[in-house]
């Protein structure tokens, strides 16, 4: 399911060493993205970009920029529970 795009001004090898995963990918952005949070306040984004480090991810919403970390589940879909106000935070918080 790898195959996405980068965010404009960052490499793949630039985001790997930020983070500190070597193994780290661009996902596709065909995916379901789901807010963790109570019961029935589930909320969806519209993802730009997704980056996948293991069994997390890093997610930008279209016309956002905010960054918001999940679990990238077996079934592709991605629940999200935390944001960062930008990529280098949000890498730096894995």
């Amino acid at each position: 399911m790898a195959g996405g795009q980068l965010p404009a001004g960052w490499t793949l090898e630039e985001i790997r060493g930020v983070s500190g995963d070597r193994e780290s990918v661009a996902l596709d952005t065909d995916r379901d993205v789901t807010w963790v949070g109570q019961p029935g306040e589930d909320e969806r984004l519209h993802p730009e970009f997704i980056l996948g480090f293991h069994g997390l991810c890093l997610v930008k919403p279209v016309n956002d920029e905010v960054w918001y970390m999940g679990t990238l589940n077996d079934d592709g879909s991605v629940d999200y529970w935390t944001a960062y106000d930008d990529l280098y935070e949000a890498l730096r918080g894995l």
